[in-house]
């Protein structure tokens, strides 16, 4: 078996349920902190371990944002661990249902994601021996507390990690703020508490942040996000757009009828997408809307005959997404959760992902216009100047950040050159 180090905190995450511990009667254990500071792993190996020593017959939950990030961020790593100790997991995809064996006994583990309000609705009735929620700060109110009333076994405990958001957070609140009132056990963890990173990785990870989500993912304090979005991006991120040919296009688009309309014209060259172009009108200044059909001929003109692989579109803008198809386009609904789209965009930006380009003045000009609203309780940007922003990141999230460069939600249409 592949031998593992494990820092005092993870063994202190492995071992709190244990005989010995003095925290072993606790209801739960809540692990905040840093990115990449080996939270989930440890937290995901000690709550089967912890299953599968304490019950037989029993269902669990296991619970992400979504069933696909749950798959990815905890079972990816988990289950091949799970399985060198000796364990043996039959996993169900189609059922979301994960059973593990050891030594006569046999649970059953469930997937779930907890994504929106509704969600609460998919646990509702189950009764559950004890759950482990992953990223929870990113859950809403409602599926937490649902989940926490379903588990109702005697001896059931539930396990808590998630990164820091806002200081108003619901959950940082009513869990964290009030960890010792609900028998928990919390524990903060630093990049410096996974054994696994390196000092030139963390330094890579620290380089990738600034401002509150500096302070957030790389210091771990739940902090206010205040002043400009992109407070990072200046002159030094806006560059020529590079001489020759490009290997893919894309086409990034907010539309507006009242307020302004945003398309960016994105090239590839290597694995960087620059933002070459745009096109952007404003009805209230130009004293006139435009129709469907006139936005469909300047997005055809922003093209310039050029063979764009795709246009990712607002998702809220279904007549001009019809509009687009009936005339051949290959279109993909964006991708539209805002601050997850901020952080994607900031990282690829800092990474040299993608690259605004010296024509794209609108863009340039609502970078340094584009702020976090004070005055709300929780994270929310002003909706103003944020047209060009909106684009961008529809873009990155639905296009740039996909490692495989494969597009989500567009179904097939034959590409047409214009």
């Amino acid at each position: 078996m592949r031998v593992r180090r494990f820092s005092k905190k993870q063994r202190q995450v492995l071992s709190w349920w244990c005989d010995r511990s003095r925290h072993r009667d606790l209801d739960a254990i809540i692990c905040d902190g840093a990115v990449r500071s080996g939270k989930t792993f440890c937290m995901g190996l000690s709550f089967v371990c912890w299953a599968m020593r304490r019950f037989h017959g029993a269902a669990f939950a296991l619970c992400g944002k979504t069933i696909a990030g749950v798959r990815r961020n905890l079972l990816g790593e988990l289950l091949p661990a799970l399985r060198e100790l000796g364990f043996q997991c039959e996993e169900k995809v189609s059922q979301n249902r994960l059973t593990i064996a050891l030594g006569g006994k046999e649970n059953t583990f469930y997937l779930f994601g907890g994504k929106d309000e509704g969600s609460g609705a998919l646990i509702q009735g189950m009764t559950l021996a004890g759950a482990l929620l992953d990223e929870a700060a990113l859950m809403p109110r409602s599926f937490v507390e649902q989940t926490a009333a379903r588990c109702s076994v005697q001896g059931a405990k539930l396990w808590f990690s998630c990164n820091p958001e806002g200081p108003e957070h619901w959950f940082y609140r009513e869990w964290i703020q009030k960890a010792e009132e609900r028998r928990a056990l919390y524990l903060h963890f630093t990049m410096e508490d996974n054994p696994g990173l390196g000092p030139e990785v963390i330094e890579k990870y620290k380089r990738q942040f600034s401002g509150a989500f500096y302070r957030r993912y790389v210091l771990g304090e739940w902090v206010a996000a205040e002043g400009r979005v992109y407070d990072f991006f200046d002159e030094s991120y806006v560059r020529q757009a590079p001489e020759g040919g490009f290997a893919r296009w894309c086409i990034s688009c907010d539309y507006g009828t009242v307020n302004p309309a945003s398309f960016g014209l994105w090239g590839l060259r290597g694995d960087i997408w620059y933002r070459v172009g745009e096109y952007y009108y404003d009805s209230k200044a130009a004293r006139r809307q435009k129709t469907d059909g006139e936005y469909a001929g300047d997005l055809r003109r922003l093209a310039g005959g050029r063979d764009i692989d795709l246009v990712v579109v607002d998702p809220s803008a279904a007549s001009f997404i019809e509009k687009l198809r009936r005339e051949g386009w290959r279109v993909a609904r964006a991708e539209n959760d805002v601050l997850s789209g901020i952080r994607t965009t900031a990282e690829l930006l800092r990474q040299g992902k993608l690259v605004i380009c010296e024509g794209c003045r609108d863009a340039i000009r609502e970078f340094s216009l584009y702020c976090w609203d004070r005055t709300a309780g929780e994270d929310r940007v002003r909706k103003e100047h944020d047209h060009a922003m909106d684009e961008i990141r529809y873009f990155a999230a639905t296009v740039a950040a996909k490692r495989t460069g494969g597009y989500i939600g567009a179904g097939h249409v034959e590409r047409r050159r214009f």
